[in-house]
């Protein structure tokens, strides 16, 4: 690589990992813990409460802890690995190291347009919460407007610095929070001990698909060791903040919903189910409070993903599986604004269309697969790397990513065949942009 001068705003004439000591390291212990937080709670908490409850009625409460308690082996085995690596590419850079360039680009790649869809499905959700408090948001072309504005200044911040972006998910930490505290708070005088702990297991024939369903309220974790590259002490802070990040999140979820079938009896019929709720709690405002939270909450996690997610491909075009014009950096921030751009810009697109809708079926079985890499990578990344002193260590060795690779396959069983159909059509496409790229560049 030459050691020449040029413009810092260009990339380099062949993109590398050197490129990744200009990013500026800005994220702490407690911005990894709020980037792996708002990658997590979104929209979910506020529309599978009636689920859980239909499926499991009275033992619902207890599915979220089975769910955060099955995540939590996941989790573990990222935070093992994070604290090996301090790159910038999460998934990535795990199947990169351990099995080669073309998994690690395949993984990245479907884990990228997987992020794009969420980012375009979530941005018109929150558009949709907000004509609650004004109706023309809900048609076009003010609908439209209000996406493409909620968007393209989500993106500007992410382009202007990590700081300015961390800020931001700071404040919406906060405002998601509260109002699902204050719920919690006021609907616990409504619970009844007896009833949770006497609650009948429910049936074993659709436990699984329950299982499926209620997991995707606790997947998105995975965002925040993406941005490894821009953290001040990745090893050491990464891996306490997913573990206490899920731990949380677990106890919120049981405890939201614990408060959901106390105050609502007909909680599996509600087509918004905390919102109601929040009307037995608080009255008329109730509503109009858990409809900020649900936005406050998808904001944060719009957030979260475009802070994540354009990391991917600035990581996969610094090694040579993706144009080089993405792993361009900006000359005075120093963020990978074209890949910023380029993601921000294709949600709109996607928003605008709708056309992401027939990808949302296999965003699971994408993440659960990416997870699968992940960890069978991990025994890899071991003999690869000399822990630190500081590494983070699985008490019993491999056997809880052992848990957690056999939990991800039974998981992915459950996928539809559709599901699986879409997958292959996408990575065949990316087998090809990944060969053409190497050729050029070989």
């Amino acid at each position: 690589m030459s050691t020449g001068a040029r413009d810092p705003g260009r990339a380099p004439a062949t993109p590398s990992r050197e490129d990744e000591k200009k990013l500026k390291r800005d994220i702490s212990r407690l911005g990894f813990a709020a980037i792996s937080l708002n990658g997590i709670i979104g929209a979910g908490i506020f529309g599978l409460p009636a689920v859980a409850a239909a499926r499991a009625g009275d033992f619902s409460p207890w599915m979220f802890v089975i769910c955060g308690v099955l995540t939590l082996t996941i989790v573990l085995s990222f935070a093992r690995a994070s604290s090996l690596v301090r790159e910038t590419g999460g998934v990535i850079v795990y199947a990169s190291n351990a099995f080669g360039p073309f998994v690690g680009f395949q993984t990245g790649w479907l884990t990228s347009l997987s992020r794009v869809t969420s980012m375009a499905a979530n941005a018109n959700l929150m558009v949709t919460y907000l004509a609650w408090f004004w109706a023309p948001l809900d048609v076009h072309p003010w609908r439209g407007v209000a996406l493409t504005l909620i968007i393209g200044s989500l993106t500007w911040l992410n382009v202007v610095g990590v700081r300015n972006s961390i800020g931001v998910i700071y404040a919406f930490t906060v405002m998601k929070l509260l109002p699902l505290s204050l719920l919690i708070l006021f609907g616990l005088g409504k619970v009844d001990v007896a009833t949770l702990f006497g609650a009948s297991w429910p049936e074993m024939s659709g436990f699984g698909s329950t299982v499926l369903v209620l997991l995707y309220a606790f997947v998105g974790f995975e965002g925040s060791v993406v941005n490894a590259g821009e953290g001040r002490n990745p090893r050491r802070d990464l891996p306490r903040a997913l573990v206490l990040t899920t731990v949380t999140i677990t106890v919120f979820y049981f405890l939201i919903q614990w408060v959901s079938n106390a105050a609502l009896p007909d909680l599996e019929n509600s087509r918004t189910a905390l919102a109601d709720v929040a009307v037995v709690l608080f009255g008329a405002m109730g509503a109009a409070l858990l409809t900020l939270g649900a936005v406050f909450s998808i904001g944060g996690n719009l957030m979260a993903g475009i802070l994540s997610a354009p990391r991917m491909t600035w990581a996969l075009a610094l090694d040579g599986s993706m144009p080089r014009w993405f792993a361009t950096l900006h000359g005075r921030h120093r963020t990978p604004h074209h890949s910023i751009w380029f993601y921000g810009i294709l949600s709109i697109a996607l928003g605008l269309t709708g056309t992401f809708v027939w990808l949302a079926v296999m965003s699971t079985l994408v993440r659960l697969l990416a997870y699968m890499v992940s960890i069978a990578a991990l025994p890899r990344l071991e003999r690869q790397t000399d822990a630190p002193e500081l590494a983070f260590r699985l008490p019993g060795g491999l056997l809880i990513p052992g848990v957690a690779m056999a939990l991800c396959f039974w998981l992915v069983l459950q996928a539809p065949l559709s599901a699986w159909l879409t997958l292959v059509v996408f990575a065949a496409a990316g087998t090809v942009i990944y060969f053409v790229m190497r050729r050029s560049t070989g």
